[in-house]
């Protein structure tokens, strides 16, 4: 079994789930709403704080456990539909359970 975590941007969600929907024996999912940043790293390389609160953006995780085989097949389907290639397109992790 694998665990897929993955935080993409909000408004690619609807393309991702439709196109899992898609899948033949899709487990199905959890989605959690969430903010976050990057490195975020200014002039120097070092963090640099706007004012006196951060800025996150608007983010959403999607969670999956599944059945080994169908771990490739998920991770090229959020991959292909959620990237928009602008920075910020957010990441992909996978746990054996």
């Amino acid at each position: 079994m694998k665990e897929i975590k993955a935080t993409i941007q909000p408004q690619m969600l609807s393309k991702v789930i439709s196109a899992l929907h898609e899948m033949q024996y899709f487990p199905g999912l959890t989605i959690f709403k969430c903010e976050g940043q990057g490195r975020g790293k200014g002039v120097g390389g070092t963090y640099v704080v706007p004012e006196d609160t951060p800025f996150y953006y608007p983010k959403v995780r999607i969670e999956i456990i599944c059945q080994n085989k169908m771990a490739d097949g998920i991770i090229s389907i959020i991959l292909k539909y959620a990237h928009t290639g602008n920075s910020g397109d957010g990441i992909i992790a996978i746990t054996n359970l």
